[in-house]
């Protein structure tokens, strides 16, 4: 299996795990915790933590077909970017975290736009 295959494969699983964590966190950690505004922004970050996640495990498959398309490595490391900046900023704001972190989360979700249009490049390329 190339490398890129791999790295997308085991980054997706583990940030599946992770998304399902937190999300258990903020349904039965943190909901007495947190105010309904901040217990929102953490379940929003949750969701799109998830959603990329799977979106990771599609890059990693298409990897193994198309391993030297440098499109789809560029999907899958501004996937990486794009959940770490966006709900990475999303889950510091929540948990009251320095707020200039929030200005993060455009960042992030500009990094997650690019990378489903990199990844629809791929594909049509392949």
């Amino acid at each position: 299996m190339p490398g890129s295959a791999k790295l997308f494969l085991a980054l997706g699983a583990l940030f599946a795990a992770a998304a399902v964590t937190l999300g258990a966190l903020g349904a039965h950690g943190l909901r007495a915790r947190l105010s309904a505004e901040a217990l929102a922004i953490f379940q929003t970050g949750v969701q799109y933590h998830f959603w990329h996640a799977l979106g990771l495990l599609a890059v990693g498959i298409v990897c193994i077909h198309f391993p030297e398309n440098g499109w789809l490595r560029a999907a899958g490391f501004l996937l990486a970017i794009g959940v770490m900046l966006f709900s990475g900023s999303l889950y510091v704001l929540a948990l009251g975290g320095a707020k200039w972190l929030g200005a993060l989360a455009p960042i992030g979700g500009g990094a997650l736009i690019l990378a489903w249009i990199a990844f629809a490049i791929a594909v049509l390329r392949a």
